[in-house]
């Protein structure tokens, strides 16, 4: 665990190049996501959970975190071996065969890290309330996290389950969305526009803070702010303003990379962008 920016973007850089090679290797995957997603992931489990690599399903005086957009699965994958939970030699059986790191992350593998089986989309922000409430429950004083995809804001079980929790006083949670505006289809403005997210959100009772998704300092800054509106009787939601696709130029910005794979040129531009910083598995 480590405050120091500079260790954080070197694990960020050598995790966005196992995404990247991950989906190259099985020519399948959603690396888009997965890049946009990294600085968060790696600020969670290398700077802000509580977490223990040596992994227990019932998360018990740990903080937790749900992967609610399962489709990302590379990143989630990379961030686990390198925080210690699995060798991360493992990452080349991505999406292969009798693989434990399937496409989208299933509990039956046993894969030490996973919680639940995610990916059908909409689903984890009511999973993460129940955990939350179990805590509590349990008089376990630690936090769950969340992380969804603003295209997954499309379904309506995550505004049945944005009622619930400030209803019932879920003020151990904290939700983040990737609002990189882009979805596989298209632009999220053109599939089915998500509106004032920070108006709804506050509207719903949850307190709402916003942040660039991939700048390592300020998502430190706000992932400390938000544990500090915890435990005052709201559940707390962070906008990650992120790009699809952040850290390979041709991938940013842009729908056409949520779930293709580079071919061989294109990896090695890719890889040319992103410096090996902790050794390619």
């Amino acid at each position: 665990m480590t405050t120091d920016t500079n260790e954080l973007k070197r694990v960020a850089s050598q995790v966005r190049r196992d995404i990247v090679r991950m989906v190259h290797g099985c020519q399948s995957g959603h690396p888009g996501g997965s890049l946009g997603c990294t600085d968060y992931l790696v600020a969670l489990y290398f700077s802000v959970m509580e977490h223990n690599p040596d992994f227990k399903m019932d998360g018990i005086n740990e903080d937790l975190f749900f992967l609610s957009n399962g489709h990302i699965s590379p990143v989630f994958y990379s961030v686990l071996a390198h925080a210690g939970y699995f060798d991360k030699a493992e990452l080349a059986t991505f999406r292969k065969l009798n693989s434990r790191l399937q496409g989208h992350p299933t509990t039956h593998e046993h894969l030490p890290g996973i919680r639940i089986a995610s990916g059908s989309l909409g689903q984890g922000l009511s999973v993460a309330i129940g955990a939350a409430q179990a805590k509590k429950l349990n008089g376990d004083k630690h936090l769950v996290f969340t992380l969804h995809g603003d295209g997954e804001l499309q379904e309506g079980q995550i505004w049945e389950a944005a009622m619930y929790a400030p209803h019932n006083k879920v003020d151990n949670l904290i939700a983040a969305i990737d609002v990189n505006g882009q979805q596989i289809d298209g632009s999220t403005k053109q599939v089915l526009s998500l509106g004032d997210l920070n108006a709804k959100w506050t509207a719903f009772g949850w307190e709402v803070l916003e942040t660039k998704g991939n700048d390592i300092d300020a998502l430190l800054v706000t992932l400390a702010e938000a544990k500090s509106r915890t435990g005052q009787g709201k559940p707390v939601v962070i906008l990650l303003h992120t790009d699809m696709g952040y850290g390979v130029d041709f991938m940013m910005g842009t729908h056409k990379w949520h779930g293709t794979a580079p071919n061989d040129a294109q990896l090695a531009q890719a890889l040319a962008q992103l410096e090996e910083t902790l050794g390619d598995y």
